[in-house]
């Protein structure tokens, strides 16, 4: 494995100018995958002895860590390696994946508080235990019980992320300066989360919010801290971090935008989320507050009042127009493109490896121009 993720490849970059690359996307996804399922298999080894109960949950966890694009291990993994190769290639693919761990545990909260049904393309975790609940005849409430597992879930998960780095077997000094960045990353996503379930309870649409919850709920998580975690276990100096900050912080708020238009624009056969999730949901992004800035009247009402709402499918196109219309598709666009750009600029000054570098523009590019 090992090999496949340092294996040398060339690629021509926009500049035109050839240079090494270290990245196997494929082989480093396949990793992080062996290692969350490795731990969750020790995790099960002893749960097992509580009865099904338990092992129902770690198998639902172990659902919950599968998949996915891994972007905050790969992050971390180059903000390792933009200090320094690693010496433990297995103790590192540990430590990477110890955020894949976290960010399960946000989704699994996340759900449960969007009311969202499907996650890739399966019952969310919260539907998964209601359906059990009532396919079994259980006594109480099922919409219960599977707010409860889903909140239990996400919890364990929290903890499993904390142990995993903990224990992921780099030097206890580095693994020290990490969890300082660890504990910033949590109380983060949690407080960010908490501001955007706040501007959909009042019902706020104002672009600057938007993007305090763009900053804090995603783009902090998903690419600037682990970017210093990466950097910390290989002794990054605060200088350095700050250089990664200026590539990381951008860049992840130009993930989360393109987040946010495929929350509105994806194909669900593409995405695994319903068409319009977002607006169904109730979400008030950036993208939203724009198209709400310029609307006017009737057209105004309808996208502000719609939101949180059952929406069929003719409704959801119409809601598309007005938005489009508005030019706040387009303006989110071009706002993804400044923050890229803005963050590739950062990078080029940045003092790292050279192959480091290669290779987090290519993260970049595959982080903010997805379809999924």
């Amino acid at each position: 494995m090992a090999g496949r993720i340092r294996g040398y490849a060339r690629r021509v970059t926009e500049s035109h100018e050839v240079v090494p690359t270290t990245w196997d996307p494929t082989g480093f996804r396949d990793g992080i995958e062996s290692t969350l399922q490795s731990f969750v298999d020790g995790q099960a080894s002893w749960l097992a002895a509580l009865g099904e109960d338990a092992q129902r949950l770690v198998e639902h966890a172990r659902v919950s860590v599968s998949g996915g694009k891994r972007f905050r291990a790969s992050f971390c993994w180059w903000g390792h390696l933009a200090i320094a190769e690693p010496t433990d290639h297995v103790a590192l693919l540990r430590a990477c994946a110890s955020l894949e761990l976290l960010h399960a545990s946000a989704l699994v909260h996340d759900d449960y508080m969007d009311a969202s049904d499907v996650r890739r393309g399966r019952p969310a975790t919260h539907r998964a235990f209601e359906a059990l609940h009532r396919d079994n005849g259980w006594a109480a409430s099922a919409a219960q019980y599977g707010a409860s597992a889903a909140i239990l879930l996400g919890d364990l998960l929290l903890s499993w992320s904390d142990e995993l780095l903990r224990t992921c077997g780099l030097p206890p000094d580095r693994v020290l300066d990490a969890l300082g960045y660890f504990d910033l990353t949590r109380t983060e996503v949690v407080t960010g989360q908490f501001l955007d379930v706040s501007a959909q309870a009042r019902a706020t649409s104002e672009v600057d919010l938007a993007m305090r919850v763009v900053r804090y709920k995603s783009a902090k998580y998903s690419i600037e801290r682990p970017l210093h975690i990466g950097a910390a276990l290989a002794g990054g100096t605060p200088p350095v971090l700050d250089q990664l900050s200026r590539f990381g912080l951008p860049l992840g708020e130009a993930f989360q935008l393109r987040d946010d238009l495929l929350g509105v624009f994806g194909d669900p056969e593409v995405t695994g989320k319903p068409a319009g999730d977002d607006l169904v949901e109730g979400k008030r992004t950036v993208l939203i507050a724009l198209a709400l800035e310029v609307l006017q009247g009737s057209d105004r009402d309808l996208l502000d009042h719609s939101l949180g709402k059952p929406l069929g499918e003719d409704e959801v196109s119409h809601l598309r127009e007005l938005i489009t219309g508005s030019g706040a598709h387009e303006r989110v666009e071009h706002l993804i493109t400044e923050l890229t750009d803005r963050a590739l600029d950062a990078l080029t000054s940045a003092s790292i490896r050279d192959d480091a570098r290669a290779v987090l523009r290519e993260l970049a590019a595959a982080a903010t121009q997805r379809t999924v």
